[in-house]
């Protein structure tokens, strides 16, 4: 196993000391998974991947199954299920209760600017709102700059599932792990993608057959819990079936 491969780890299991960070000035932080067994252990809870925040000093399990629950500040991507006179229902997941999408929460939106979306249309979106009491709110545009910053309607492509785990490995940076979309691109695929943390996973391209290939490996790497190696097994095996 090289540093950048992904651990996963099973209830119970010892930690190997030099993946818990240890920050000078910061308090050891324990995210969910992990629970401390005095004096000084620390054991898992759930099986999932270890994560390590060396900045913040936390570390955590990532744990790929369970159902969406939206978080103030995440990035979604959602399909619209319907308009009202203010707003639409955007669905995140099958398991959660549609967000509202205000109609004017769009870089200039006004009433008669303001893009109209059918039913089943695509929107990258920001929680804005997220309480257990009521229904989430989504907005695609930023409300410090009211710059869509990338939010809005996602037009072409396809959506995959991924596990909520795969979603949040897709959006940290470099350094987790995860090579497969820079394999692609530097095979030359061309294609663009964004990712919601409600385990979506859009990719768009001018040809269909990379659309799908990008997706099938995002996929298998997120099943298959693929390491490094694999995912690079994996690119080769996609591009010649390409080719």
């Amino acid at each position: 196993m090289t540093t950048s491969d992904p651990v996963y780890v099973l209830p119970g299991d010892e930690i190997d000391p030099s993946l818990i960070p240890s920050h000078p000035k910061k308090a050891l932080r324990l995210g969910p998974g992990l629970r401390h067994v005095a004096p000084n252990d620390i054991l898992p809870t759930l099986a999932g991947q270890l994560i390590t925040d060396r900045q913040k000093n936390l570390i955590r399990v990532e744990h790929s199954g369970g159902r969406y629950v939206p978080r103030a500040g995440e990035l979604v991507i959602g399909t619209v299920q319907r308009s009202t006179a203010d707003a639409y229902f955007v669905t995140l997941t099958d398991y959660t209760a549609p967000a509202l999408l205000p109609h004017l929460s769009f870089e200039s939106a006004t009433k008669k600017t303001r893009p109209i979306l059918a039913a089943g249309a695509l929107v990258y979106a920001r929680v804005s709102l997220a309480h257990r009491h009521m229904d989430a709110e989504i907005e695609c545009v930023s409300s410090s700059t009211g710059k869509a910053d990338g939010l809005g309607p996602l037009t072409g492509g396809m959506v995959f599932n991924v596990s909520l785990g795969m979603a949040r490995r897709l959006m940290m940076p470099k350094g987790s792990g995860l090579v497969v979309l820079e394999e692609l691109g530097n095979a030359g695929l061309q294609f663009e993608t964004a990712t919601g943390r409600n385990g979506k996973f859009w990719v768009d391209s001018a040809n269909t057959k990379t659309v799908i290939a990008v997706g099938r490996a995002i996929q298998e790497t997120d099943e298959k819990r693929l390491g490094v190696e694999d995912q690079k097994k994996t690119v080769k095996k996609v591009i010649k079936e390409l080719s």
